[in-house]
This record gives structure tokens, C-alpha cells and sequence, in this order.
């Protein structure tokens, strides 16, 4: 088998540069834990960026795959519909709180349910604008870079994306933007950019992924749903990275107390294999006519046995109270390192369940951003076997995304090795 070495050599002749990555080459996976091609072991606190919250290869996951793959792989939706497929969208659609009743669409990526959703958005209410909020992701593709808040590396370079997008300022209270202030910013757009009879849909993540695992205040989401009542706009929450228990609910709307009318979700759902949707209130759901919404493969039939088996893997093993118990380890210990002068660097840290990050800074009193630190605790994690990564609009966030089936055990030693990768990321300035 080849070295990562070699293989890194073979990826730069062969796949384009912006698909970039780690030069981890991985031979295998299993729970919270993978191995390359090398035979080296890493602890894996990113799962496929939040895909495998049941873990790598969950046994009921992979037997429902096989099980599915016995009886036939592929029919499009369109052609063969199948069981399977609306059984999910039955269950999705009783676990979305929209207050109504619900229809399910599936796709395949998080970035085809985002544009789906709005799509639907557009035909059931005849308008043509959306409004997304800095910080906010949604895609690579085309329309989802538009409504992506985010310039690096998602826009930079690929030009005009359509019309239509409008951007709001994202509440964010450590760098000095309060709730009110982010409100103003969103009623200066319906006065200064587009009229609120004419915008279809507000898109918001409950939280940011990309963007930083920035928390959205329920307050924040509260004044959204009002203003969207008021003025006939749909609310799509974008659950994509916080969706499927990984907040230590099923969705992460369920901590503000408002109800979406639209809810899009992927990573999670799949247990490793390519499923999005997205779930809402039927009497929008329904707006496009027949044939406007589908695709070839959406909702392949191995992915949606993938689902159905990751919903009962999170409610039969409890995933949610997982969820809480594993953030409020992660958090407990990354205030103590915060506290030691290791720790300096450390400005902030912040999530919901076992969705957690820590903003590195040069200082404490400033917050400028400390993108180098972030960087070097990776790389430094990585030399031990621990997998991380960065995010944040200036690259100085590291996030922890650990699969919600990590054993204890392997939790307390992932927190020692990043406590010794704070220690010597610091050490190494």
C-alpha cells in the first residue's frame, strides 16, 4: 500500500487543487478512531466535517446498507419509488416542529437541499429574494456561494453569483455586534436593498458552521419568525452541520423556541453515506409543481436505508443526552487549558452539545484573530494523532465535532493530546 507521502505526490498530479485536504491518507475507520494508509492511528474529532455523528461504520447502519443492497441500489425516485423513501420523509416530517403538517423532499448534498429550499420558497410565495447573514454557509455551488457569508476560500476568485442574495449582519456579542445592533443591519437591507414584500425567504443556521460555530441568540430567531409572520416571508433554517443530535437535540432550532417553516438537513442523516432533505410546512413544500423538485439520484435507496437506521441509532442509544454529556466534557476542559498561560491564546469558547470551538486570539482584551495559533494547535494535534480542523471567517476557530458514539476513554485521551497541542502550538510561536 502506498504512503501518504506518495499518495499526496499522486493527488497534486491528478485532482484539481481546489479539492484540497489533509495529507492523512485514510485505509480504514471505526467508531471514533481511523487509521492511514501507514498504519498510524488518529483519533477522529471531525467525522467527515459532522457526517458520522453515529460514527464510522455504526454495525446497524452498515447492516441496514447491506440489507438494502441485496434487494436493488438504484431505481431514481421517479421511476421505482420505494418504501424506504416515505417512511424516512414520515419521520422526518414528525420530527420537524413547523406547527403544521409537514412533506419531505430528499436530495443528495446539503448544498442541493439549501437551493431545493429555496426554490420552494420562490414558488409558494411568487417572490424572488433571499436573505442569508454574514459568517452563514450553505454550498459550493453557485447559489449556495451567493448566500454563503463567507469569502475565503468559498467565493474568492469565481465571479457574480446569481441575483437575487442579499446579506444581513449575524449577531455575534464577542466582536461587538449585539442582537439590536444585527436587527438594524436586516431592517437597513428591507429599506435600503429590497422591499419585504418582494423577499421569499430569510436563511439563517441556528449555528454557523463554517463560519465559526457561532450560537444564533434565541432572541435573534425570535425577531426572525416575527418578521417573517409579518410580512408572508419563509423561514428556512439551514441545520445541515447542527442538525441530527449533534446539539443534544434532534435539531438545534428545538433550544429557541421557534418554529421553522422550512428545515434543511444532510451530514448527520446519512451515517456516512450522501442523503440531504428537506422537511417543512406542507402547504409551501407543495408549492412547485410536479417534476420542479427531485434529481436522479436523490434519495438513493442505500443512503435511505443509511437514515432510517441512523434515527434509530439516535433514539435506541440515547445520542441527544450524549450530545450534552461529551460538549459539557470538551468545554470543561477547554476552560481549564484556557486558564493556564498555555491557554492565553484562548479568547473564547462556545457551542451547543458536542458542537464546540475555541477562538484563538493575540489577545484577550482586542480579540484580534490569532489564525497562525489555530493552525499550528491542528497541526500539532495531527503529529499526535488527534484530527481536527479550523473555521471562522478569519480562520482563527478550532472546532471539535467528535461522532456522538465516542467512548470515554477515547474522549479523555483525544482532550489530553489537545491540551499538549495547545501547550506546544504556543510554545511554538
Amino acid at each position: 500500500m502506498s504512503s501518504n507521502a506518495a499518495l499526496e505526490t499522486r493527488r497534486k498530479a491528478a485532482v484539481a487543487r481546489g479539492a484540497a485536504g489533509k495529507s492523512v491518507y485514510v485505509a480504514r475507520a471505526e467508531n471514533a478512531e481511523l487509521w492511514d494508509v501507514e498504519g498510524k492511528r488518529y483519533i477522529d474529532m471531525t467525522v467527515g466535517i459532522g457526517v458520522n455523528n453515529t460514527g464510522h461504520r455504526h454495525p446497524r447502519v452498515i447492516a441496514a446498507v447491506e440489507a438494502q443492497l441485496r434487494d436493488f441500489t438504484h431505481t431514481c425516485f421517479h421511476v421505482g419509488p420505494f418504501e424506504g423513501y416515505v417512511r424516512l420523509c414520515e419521520r422526518l416530517n414528525a420530527m420537524v416542529d413547523t406547527g403544521s403538517e409537514n412533506r419531505t423532499l430528499l436530495v443528495t448534498t446539503g448544498a442541493e437541499a439549501v437551493e431545493n429550499a429555496v426554490k420552494i420558497a420562490r414558488a409558494a410565495t411568487g417572490r424572488y429574494g433571499v436573505i442569508s447573514f454574514g459568517g452563514g454557509f450553505h454550498g459550493r455551488t453557485s447559489m449556495g456561494m451567493a448566500l454563503t457569508g463567507k469569502v475565503a476560500p468559498y467565493k474568492r476568485g469565481f465571479g457574480p453569483g446569481p441575483a437575487g442574495i442579499f446579506h444581513a449582519p449575524f449577531p455575534n456579542a464577542y466582536h461587538g455586534v449585539s442582537v439590536d445592533e444585527a436587527l438594524r443591519g436586516l431592517d437597513n437591507v428591507l429599506h435600503a436593498d429590497i422591499a419585504p414584500e418582494e423577499v421569499a425567504a430569510l436563511l439563517i443556521e441556528p449555528v454557523q458552521g463554517e463560519g465559526g460555530f457561532n450560537v444564533t441568540p434565541p432572541e435573534f430567531l425570535q425577531a426572525l419568525r416575527k418578521l417573517a409572520d409579518d410580512h408572508g416571508i419563509v423561514l428556512i433554517l439551514d441545520e445541515v452541520q447542527a442538525g441530527m443530535a449533534r446539539t443534544g437535540r434532534m435539531l438545534a432550532v428545538e433550544h429557541s423556541g421557534i418554529r421553522p417553516d422550512l428545515v434543511t438537513m444532510a451530514k448527520g442523516l446519512g451515517g456516512g453515506f450522501p442523503i440531504a432533505a428537506v422537511t417543512g410546512r406542507a402547504d409551501i413544500m407543495d408549492g412547485p409543481s410536479g417534476g420542479g423538485l427531485g434529481g436522479t439520484y436523490a434519495g438513493n435507496p442505500l443512503a435511505v436505508a443509511a437514515a432510517n437506521a441512523v434515527l434509530d441509532v439516535i433514539a435506541d442509544e440515547g445520542l441527544m443526552a450524549r450530545a450534552t454529556a461529551i460538549g459539557a466534557t470538551i468545554r470543561a476542559r477547554l476552560e481549564k487549558i484556557a486558564a493556564t498561560n498555555a491557554g492565553a491564546g484562548i479568547g473564547n469558547i462556545r457551542g451547543l452539545g458536542a458542537m464546540i470551538a475555541m477562538e484563538l486570539v493575540t489577545d484577550r482584551d482586542s480579540h484580534a484573530p490569532d489564525a497562525g495559533l489555530a493552525t499550528r494547535i491542528v497541526a500539532e494535534a495531527e503529529k499526535r494523532g488527534l484530527l481536527l480542523l479550523t473555521c471562522g471567517t478569519r480562520y482563527n476557530v478550532v472546532r471539535m465535532l467528535p461522532p456522538l458514539t465516542m467512548p470515554d476513554a477515547i474522549l479523555s485521551e483525544a482532550l489530553d493530546i489537545l491540551d499538549q497541542s495547545v501547550t506546544a502550538a504556543v510554545g511554538a510561536a
